[in-house]
């Protein structure tokens, strides 16, 4: 897997090509609200926070909220647009956590885990941080367990490309049982439509996706030509829902 730089990459248009529609969020919201005690105020971590996709939603319906976020840029962007007072942003990693051991009930990390370089020390990290019973949402792709979205097949190489950056769960699984955790929940969260094909393709051609990081310039521009071409011929067509994976595991 190629490594994402998104202080140069991706940060620019990061926030508009991954944006959540209502609908979206309260999809996800309504997932992690199932995962989690019932008790508020809950102390949250969003690991790898980004531009601060769900930090202030978090903050919304469980209690305060730290991101953590390793790019200079991103953590910048959320930063400049956050409102929340129950909000803040790090400067930290998955293996680099910048709070107190023991101090937050939960954390996420959506489409983060695969980005993490040290993942055994992430998992030692993760459980410092959580509180006894403290709980990880995470929202993974796995090579086993993998949405596949239908702009995919317009890249030749395009599954095995995305697959290639992603472990089978069960290795995910046994990292985190053999250092004590436990397994209370996976499955599926149909997360619904992002609009039509069109809105689809330009969300694609702002690059904000990491599998884009790991194919060839001509081999993106041939794609993004072929969806184009796709696309043209139905423009108002729905881009269908995707069922994507949310692992959750407990720090005993």
């Amino acid at each position: 897997m190629r490594r994402v730089d998104y202080d140069t990459e991706q940060h620019q248009h990061y926030a508009r090509g991954r944006a959540l529609t209502e609908q979206q969020m309260a999809t996800w919201m309504s997932a992690f609200t199932a995962a989690l005690p019932e008790r508020r105020p809950l102390v949250g971590l969003d690991v790898g926070s980004g531009t601060g996709r769900f930090t202030p939603a978090l903050a919304g319906a469980f209690g305060p909220v730290t991101g953590v976020e390793p790019s200079v840029r991103m953590r910048e962007l959320a930063q400049a647009q956050s409102r929340h007072p129950g909000v803040r942003y790090l400067a930290g990693s998955a293996e680099d956590l910048p709070v107190p051991s023991g101090s937050a009930d939960y954390a996420l990390m959506f489409c983060v885990w695969h980005h993490v370089q040290d993942k055994p020390r992430a998992v030692r990290e993760l459980a410092r941080v959580l509180r006894p019973a403290g709980r990880l949402l995470l929202r993974g792709n796995f090579s086993d367990h993998h949405p596949e979205p239908w702009w995919l097949d317009h890249f030749p190489r395009g599954l095995d490309a995305d697959i290639a950056q992603f472990q089978p769960l069960h290795e995910v699984v046994a990292m985190f049982t053999a250092a004590g955790w436990r397994v209370t929940g996976f499955g599926t969260v149909t997360q619904p439509s992002d609009g039509t094909r069109a809105d689809m393709l330009e969300r694609l051609r702002l690059r904000a996706l990491s599998f884009f990081a790991q194919l060839d310039p001509d081999e993106v521009e041939a794609g993004l030509r072929s969806i184009e071409e796709a696309v043209a011929a139905n423009p108002d067509a729905p881009s269908p829902p995707l069922s994507e994976p949310l692992l959750t595991l407990e720090r005993r």
